[in-house]
């Protein structure tokens, strides 16, 4: 049986919170994108099942509703990124609260997401789809990402995984977002962006370590 050396298992380990630190940046993108064509699809302020959606309309909304599933696929990912950077030594509670408020996010997203998508199938679109898609969004989607960014903040903070410049932004970002994120309107787009942020932290941090055994080398 072939043995594999010391250097390629680490090398392996490093990797793999790598390729998931990309996923956090792909989600922030797609996350962000699906936001802004549903909005501009779907205006919160538009007078509901009066107003007839164009053909600009639909397309931005039919697009928003394709990259929703991609978007919580690549959430996943960088839910797997944080926890592989901040190790085992996490704290049970916190990182209960960590994973079960990543998952309910991503339920919200996917349902808000079915229900933005029911108003492509009549030329006038109800009030209902078009409510729902919002109120699960903005009201329980956001404030489930709230709880997931105090929660991932906290355990970087505690660990010391994180420096305490994005500690602080998270918890900022956390407040945006339980706070507003139902009555201001974009203020989802907060999530994305702190998103954008740790997996950029978390990909410069894997190029660290991985350049730091290359360096004491000999």
């Amino acid at each position: 049986m072939r043995e594999r050396s010391p250097g390629a298992s680490r090398t392996q380990n490093l990797e793999t919170p790598r390729a998931a630190g990309m996923a956090g940046i792909v989600f922030a993108i797609l996350l962000a994108a699906a936001i802004v064509l549903a909005r501009l699809g779907l205006p919160e302020g538009a007078g509901g099942s009066t107003v007839e959606l164009d053909s600009g309309q639909r397309a931005s909304v039919n697009t928003a509703v394709e990259l929703v599933p991609f978007a919580g696929i690549a959430f996943l990912w960088f839910m797997g990124a944080v926890r592989a950077h901040t190790g085992d030594a996490e704290d049970r509670f916190v990182a209960t609260v960590f994973l079960g408020s990543g998952l309910v996010f991503v339920a919200c997203l996917f349902g808000s997401a079915a229900a933005a998508g029911t108003v492509l199938s009549a030329h006038q679109p109800q009030d209902f789809g078009r409510l729902f898609a919002y109120e699960l969004l903005t009201t329980y989607g956001m404030r489930m990402a709230a709880v997931f960014v105090f929660a991932t903040s906290t355990i970087g903070r505690k660990l010391g995984a994180f420096p305490r410049a994005l500690s602080l932004a998270g918890l900022a970002a956390g407040l945006i977002l339980l706070v507003v994120g139902s009555s201001v309107p974009w203020s989802e787009l907060v999530f994305p962006a702190w998103a954008l942020l740790v997996s950029g932290y978390i990909l410069r941090s894997a190029r660290r370590a991985r350049d730091r055994p290359a360096r004491a080398t000999p």
